[in-house]
């Protein structure tokens, strides 16, 4: 059994898709999933299928849209109510969310090492689970509550699996991706700080100072601050023509992608 949450709330049996029905299943489902096999109690259920303005047959309508999902899944879903609450538990089948955590851990682990090509591996991998935005399905209040901390480490990871690939000197092949990164979240001072990262390699000065200029600009236009000490070091390196700016030549990469060697 499969069970997704990085997208559209979605369960497979092999090549067979599990149709829920409707919003207030998905929500029951993703927030068991979330919950990692701890209880999720009756209250929380609650708010996140009702918000503030739960009905007055509460308890009988979570066991209605609990067993509602147990049927849908079948004997393999080991969905349990437990006091206040209900429980999960997954060992057997695969779980987007909790694959993803465990690849983008152990990518970050390998990045703070220096093993960049394990790094973006790791990190590439738990990016290709994602199927668009989280929880989409789902009733608002769960999708509030979750969707925000899940796009957060999703943007995390991205910006990891960057930062291994230009150590291993791919920045010419990162520019497209990382300007359009920067037009999408233009106040994301790390994505603006590899864009400017990848121009200066490619010998595009003047072009990653304008960009630090656009990005001090704005941050003091919409939130009213300066630049953090990442971009300011940064914009301070392609001032200086700072040599650490510079990649270790990675061996797996074309000549055209290799470090150059400071003037």
């Amino acid at each position: 059994m499969e069970y997704g949450i990085l997208g559209p709330v979605r369960v497979r049996d092999g090549a067979t898709d599990i149709v829920l029905d409707g919003a207030k299943q998905r929500t029951v489902l993703a927030a068991l999933l979330l919950a990692e096999g701890s209880v999720v109690a009756d209250t929380g259920l609650s708010w996140f299928l009702w918000g503030d303005r739960p009905p007055a047959t509460l308890t009988a309508q979570l066991y209605n849209h609990v067993s509602r999902v147990r049927r849908a899944l079948g004997p393999e879903a080991r969905i349990a109510r437990r006091a206040h609450g209900y429980e999960m538990h997954t060992e057997a089948a695969r779980v987007d969310v909790l694959q993803f955590r465990e690849l983008a851990g152990r990518g970050k682990a390998a990045l703070a090492d220096g093993k960049y090509q394990e790094a973006s591996d790791l990190l590439r991998a738990a990016l290709v689970l994602w199927r668009g935005p989280a929880l989409a399905g789902v009733c608002e209040q769960l999708a509030a509550a979750e969707g925000p901390p899940l796009e957060e480490a999703r943007t995390t990871a991205l910006a990891g699996r960057i930062e291994a690939d230009l150590a291993l000197g791919r920045h010419p092949r990162l520019l497209p991706e990382l300007t359009r990164l920067v037009t999408r979240h233009p106040l994301h001072e790390r994505f603006r700080a590899q864009l400017m990262t990848a121009l200066y390699r490619c010998d595009r000065q003047g072009e990653a100072l304008a960009v630090y200029d656009r990005g001090r600009q704005l941050l003091a236009r919409e939130i009213g601050v300066e630049p953090g000490p990442l971009l300011r070091g940064v914009h301070h390196a392609v001032l200086t023509a700072d040599p650490r700016l510079y990649a270790p030549p990675a061996p797996d990469e074309a000549p055209a992608e290799r470090r150059r060697d400071p003037a």
